[in-house]
């Protein structure tokens, strides 16, 4: 009988080779495969690559840009020596636990790509299958890790933390309360490794740049997709404008010679709100819609085919989310455990009626929340599903010949619902 367990910690050996060259007409870029020499826990010393792919039966290698540059046109593009994920040391390696698979690498870029917009004030992102699952500020690093993990405890559940502060006690403290795949930060405490060390098979990874990540959020990459024939769609990664409230632009459009503009400016938090999600929003798989409040996620809805649908499956989720929140508050377990206790007559039916009731009452905290959409609503439908759960803001990409419904949408809201465009689409797939 296959033992499907030892399946996930067995480390593939790669093919791949010691180094990789890629012309781009007479420019040259040279990659090195990477490994690290790790003691293990019964003091030997191995060299390894990464585990495997993002399956256990996929070879896998990273490797790291060291030597050449490229310019295409004006465009920059980072460096050699500049490397983050693939730029790892193995000291940087503070606690190996699992030896990294490419979806705990992907996790962390990703979250990279997230948390470099957002540099003024402490910042935590929690990622799973390279999709932000809770996103927040804080006053403290503890505060927006906990928000985080608060925002969506069912899928922070094995995922990926990316910090943008030294990790302090107290937060370490909060993280090691979680079952978590891996931990990013540009620094550890003193002693907030002996409290992360509670959790043998976490990996702790210091990335000692992410405090410069501001540095990285106007460069550019080459992003490769191989195709089913061998083949390659290339292109230069995506870069977020929008960096602040003059960027944003007027909700304003004309049709059939008629001028139609939003009425009601979006407040200072509005504002805020808005610059910090679609942050969040450029590290989200399209199509996508997201709600956040107060610089923290509430809903987030990734990867379908429709906007509409995606919008509403982001408050589903929101629902879900809050009420397990609510039921890990008042009673100290998940929801989801709380409903088979019920059907089990080991808990009070009234018990889920108290969280189902609150939940309801709260609308899942969606009123007041800004709803981020990655590219222009096609009709005012998706805005529509926003709009019921009482959002107060809206942003998107606008450029729709039917911008003036969706503006129509917020002038109608009781009450109004502000609305702006980046100008910008941010699709990511």
């Amino acid at each position: 009988m296959t033992d499907l367990k030892k399946m996930y910690t067995t480390i593939l050996g790669d093919h791949f080779p010691l180094d990789m060259t890629i012309s781009f007409g007479e420019q040259t870029l040279i990659y090195r495969k990477r490994s690290w020499k790790l003691t293990q826990d019964d003091g030997s010393v191995e060299e390894r690559g990464i585990r495997y792919g993002e399956n256990p039966d996929q070879e896998a290698a990273l490797y790291e840009l060291v030597g050449g540059n490229l310019t295409l046109g004006d465009c920059r593009f980072i460096e050699p020596g500049h490397g983050l994920v693939s730029g790892i040391k193995a000291a940087d390696m503070l606690q190996v636990g699992k030896h990294p698979s490419k979806i705990n690498l992907t996790d962390i870029d990703n979250g990279l790509n997230i948390i470099k917009y957002l540099t003024g004030r402490s910042a935590a992102v929690i990622l799973k299958h390279n999709n932000p699952c809770g996103a927040a500020y804080g006053n403290t690093l503890a505060e927006a890790f906990d928000r985080a993990n608060r925002a969506d405890r069912i899928a922070a559940f094995g995922g990926a933390v990316v910090l943008n502060r030294a990790c302090d006690l107290a937060t370490a403290e909060l993280l090691s309360q979680n079952y978590l795949e891996v931990v990013c930060a540009p620094e550890f405490d003193s002693g907030a490794l002996t409290i992360l060390g509670r959790r043998k098979n976490l990996r702790v990874i210091r990335i000692a740049r992410i405090d410069r990540l501001v540095d990285y959020a106007a460069f550019r990459f080459v992003d490769f997709k191989s195709l089913i024939d061998g083949g390659l769609v290339v292109q230069q990664s995506a870069v977020n404008s929008i960096a602040g409230a003059a960027d944003l632009k007027p909700a304003l459009t004309t049709f059939k010679g008629q001028e139609y503009r939003c009425q009601r400016e979006p407040d200072a938090r509005e504002i805020d709100d808005m610059i910090f999600g679609w942050a969040v929003e450029h590290g989200v798989t399209s199509n996508s819609v997201i709600y956040v409040k107060d610089g923290c996620t509430v809903g987030i809805g990734t990867g379908e085919q429709d906007r509409v649908g995606v919008a509403e499956i982001a408050v589903h989720k929101a629902y879900i989310k809050y009420a397990d929140m609510l039921c890990f508050d008042t009673y100290g377990i998940p929801f989801a455990e709380l409903l088979l206790a019920v059907e089990r007559g080991k808990r009070a039916k009234s018990q889920r009626e108290v969280i189902d009731a609150r939940t309801q009452a709260d609308r899942a905290g969606l009123p007041g929340s800004v709803m981020i959409s990655d590219a222009f609503f096609p009709f005012r439908d998706g805005a529509d599903v926003g709009i019921r759960q009482g959002v107060s803001a809206i942003l998107q990409a606008g450029g729709s010949t039917r911008d003036f419904e969706t503006i129509i949408a917020c002038n109608e809201a009781q009450p109004q619902v502000a609305m702006k465009y980046t100008g910008q689409r941010s699709f990511k797939h």
